[in-house]
C-alpha cells in the first residue's frame, strides 16, 4: 500500500511562511501528476495546487495564486509548497496526491490515482 507522507506544517502569524513537502516512496514518481488539497475543519477537502509529472506545468486554485508555488523533485520523489502571505483563512489539515494529470487533480470528486489520502500536516495561521 502505497502511502504518502507529508511534513512541515505548524504555527505561524499572518503573512509569514511555510513549506511543506510530501515524500512519496514505492512507486514510479516521475510519471505522475502530483497536488496539495487542504481540509479545514467542518469544511469539505478542497483543492489547492497540482504540478505535473515533468515539473513544466502547475495548476492553482484561485485563492492561492501569487501565494503559494508547488514544485517537485522526481529524484527525491518528494513535491513540495511554499506558501507566503499565509492568511488565517488558510488554516487546516494539507494533503498531497498523485493523479493522472495536474488539471483533473483540480476537478471535483477528485481520488487518488495511487494509494489513499495520508495523514497530512496541520497549517495553523493566526491572525
Amino acid at each position: 500500500q502505497v502511502q504518502l507522507v507529508e511534513s512541515g506544517g505548524g504555527l505561524v502569524q499572518a503573512g509569514g511562511s511555510l513549506r511543506l513537502s510530501c515524500a512519496a516512496p514505492g512507486f514510479t514518481f516521475s510519471r505522475y501528476a502530483m497536488g496539495w488539497f487542504r481540509q479545514a475543519p467542518g469544511k469539505e477537502r478542497e483543492f489547492v495546487a497540482a504540478i505535473s509529472w515533468s515539473g513544466d506545468n502547475t495548476y492553482y486554485a484561485d485563492f492561492v495564486k501569487g501565494r503559494f508555488t508547488i514544485s517537485r523533485d522526481n529524484a527525491k520523489n518528494t513535491v513540495y509548497l511554499q506558501m507566503n502571505s499565509l492568511k488565517p483563512e488558510d488554516t487546516a489539515v494539507y494533503y498531497c496526491a498523485a493523479g493522472f494529470t495536474d488539471q483533473a487533480m483540480g476537478a471535483p470528486g477528485f481520488k487518488p490515482a495511487i494509494g489513499d489520502w495520508g495523514q497530512g500536516t496541520q497549517v495553523t495561521v493566526s491572525s
